[in-house]
C-alpha cells in the first residue's frame, strides 16, 4: 500500500477544491476589495474614538479596540486556498462580498461559499 507522499504528483488534501488560475485572480481581487472595505471601517472608527480621547484610559481603550480588531481581521482573512471557500462564504454573509464579484467561480467552489454563508446565517439568528 504506498503512502500518499510516495504517489507522484498526488494532491494532498482530496477534499480541497483546485483552483484555476482564472478562479484564483477572480478570488484574490474579491477578497481584496473586503480586505480593503474592512480596513477603510476600521480606520474611520479609529479616527473617531481617538478624537474622543480626554483621559490617559482612553488610550488603553483605544489600543484594546485595535488589538482586537487586528486578531478578528487575523483570522478571517485567511487566503489558504485550502480555507478560502469558507473564508469568502463568510463575506458573502457579511455583505463584504456580493456573488456578482464571484461570477468566475465554478460550481462547486460556489456551493461551498453559498453553504458557508447559510451557516454563519442560520446560527447568527
Amino acid at each position: 500500500m504506498s503512502s500518499p507522499s510516495t504517489i507522484p504528483n498526488a494532491y494532498p488534501y482530496q477534499n480541497e477544491p483546485k483552483w484555476s488560475k482564472s478562479e484564483k485572480a477572480i478570488a484574490r481581487t474579491a477578497f481584496d476589495a473586503a480586505l480593503e472595505l474592512e480596513f477603510q471601517e476600521l480606520m474611520e472608527e479609529t479616527k473617531r474614538k481617538a478624537n474622543r480621547i480626554k483621559e490617559p484610559v482612553d488610550l488603553w481603550d483605544l489600543e484594546h479596540y485595535l488589538t482586537e480588531h487586528r486578531k478578528e481581521i487575523d483570522r478571517k482573512y485567511d487566503y489558504r486556498y485550502s480555507q478560502l471557500t469558507h473564508v469568502l462564504g463568510r463575506l458573502l454573509y457579511e455583505r463584504r462580498v456580493r456573488e456578482e464579484d464571484l461570477n468566475g467561480l465554478g460550481e462547486d467552489k460556489l456551493k461551498s461559499i453559498r453553504s458557508t454563508a447559510e451557516f454563519f446565517a442560520k446560527y447568527a439568528a
